[in-house]
């Protein structure tokens, strides 16, 4: 019979050992999701940003074409019985909302014009830091 050769000490990979690379795979997913998840809010930030910059083009042209500004943003999309509308100016209600499907604002008189549409950013609440701040176009 054949004697087989001595088994060295240590053939596998200890708990404490495999916890350290778990953890270390915890840190870097976290790390990556994070920095994806941030990346799509900023997106929409800048989306918002040229959805109100297109927005108030559109306002500026239904006041163009009629003479007076919007009473709201829905007389782009359904016809106000106005003279001289030439909508519509958006192609669906659904371009009335902002990229987190909140509802873009418009005010009369704006801050620094005779209108300006706003969005309130992410949490949808007026006010806010970073991708929750208010965006506003005039």
């Amino acid at each position: 019979m054949r004697k087989l050769p001595p088994r060295p000490a240590q053939a596998g990979f200890t708990l404490i050992e495999i916890i350290i690379v778990v953890g270390i795979i915890a840190a870097i997913m976290a790390f990556v999701a994070t920095q994806t998840f941030g990346g799509a809010d900023r997106a929409n930030v800048r989306l918002a940003g040229t959805q109100l910059e297109a927005m108030a083009a559109k306002v500026e042209q239904y006041r163009m074409d009629t003479g007076q500004l919007p009473s709201s943003l829905d007389n782009l999309v359904t016809s106000p019985g106005v003279p001289g509308w030439l909508g519509p100016y958006l192609r669906r209600a659904d371009d009335l909302n902002d990229p987190w499907r909140n509802p873009i604002e418009l005010r009369m008189p704006g801050a620094s014009g005779p209108f300006e549409v706003s969005s309130y950013g992410a949490d949808g609440k007026p006010g806010g830091e970073s991708t929750a701040a208010d965006i506003v176009r005039p």
